[in-house]
């Protein structure tokens, strides 16, 4: 059956859906007791971006602005995907989705987990709402166990095997300056990965990345 791009008829078009589910999920206070702040769930997406950002949650920096991977991180992530700062915040292209869209707080040994609220509720009807995928970049522990659930928990295992996700998935560390000494220890992340994943970028963009 030809894609016409329209709706058949009593049923809303793609775009219109995903506007209202995002304003659902902006307006969401499943877990407000929670959380250290005011929920303010961060994401961005559109029917048809073909790039899907899968990162843990906000951090503070980002929960202040709004704008999703709006520190150091975010800039060590452009730079691994020889993106500026313009492309990736254009939703038409990337869509960025968090395994949680509110910053959960601070642990012991750095900020907590996701709530998993977010994604029960939240996560498979936005995917559904995102057609043109063609990669999903996931970053961390957490966005790895739900979209690669049988890697196992060690994310340096599950990067380490990334050639066998591509073309569709691909994992990465978090881009986080903590995260130095990781990429110290596995030079090949930055020498092998980083140029296969910037391959696949222009792939998908190839106007955008000729």
């Amino acid at each position: 059956m030809t894609n016409t791009g329209k709706a058949p008829e009593g049923r809303a078009a793609p775009q219109c859906r995903l506007d209202t589910l995002l304003a659902e999920v902006r307006a969401c206070r499943a877990c407000e007791t929670e959380l250290p702040f005011e929920p303010r769930p961060v994401l961005c997406a559109s029917t048809s971006a073909r790039l899907l950002i899968v990162g843990q949650a906000p951090g503070t920096r980002v929960h202040e602005t709004g704008i999703p991977w709006n520190d150091p991180s975010g800039e060590r992530l452009r730079r691994w995907l020889g993106m500026d700062r313009a492309f990736f915040y254009d939703q038409r292209h990337v869509a960025i989705i968090p395994m949680g869209f509110c910053y959960p707080g601070r642990g012991k040994s750095g900020d907590l987990p996701p709530r998993p609220e977010c994604a029960a509720l939240w996560r498979e009807r936005l995917l559904d709402c995102l057609p043109d995928i063609e990669l999903t970049l996931v970053i961390g522990r957490y966005a790895q166990q739900y979209h690669l659930p049988d890697t196992g928990r060690s994310v340096t295992a599950t990067v380490r095997r990334w050639r066998e996700f591509l073309p569709a998935v691909l994992p990465t560390p978090h881009p986080s300056p903590r995260n130095q000494l990781w990429l110290r220890r596995n030079p090949w992340f930055e020498s092998e990965l980083v140029p296969a994943l910037q391959r696949r970028i222009r792939e998908l963009f190839p106007q955008r990345f000729a």
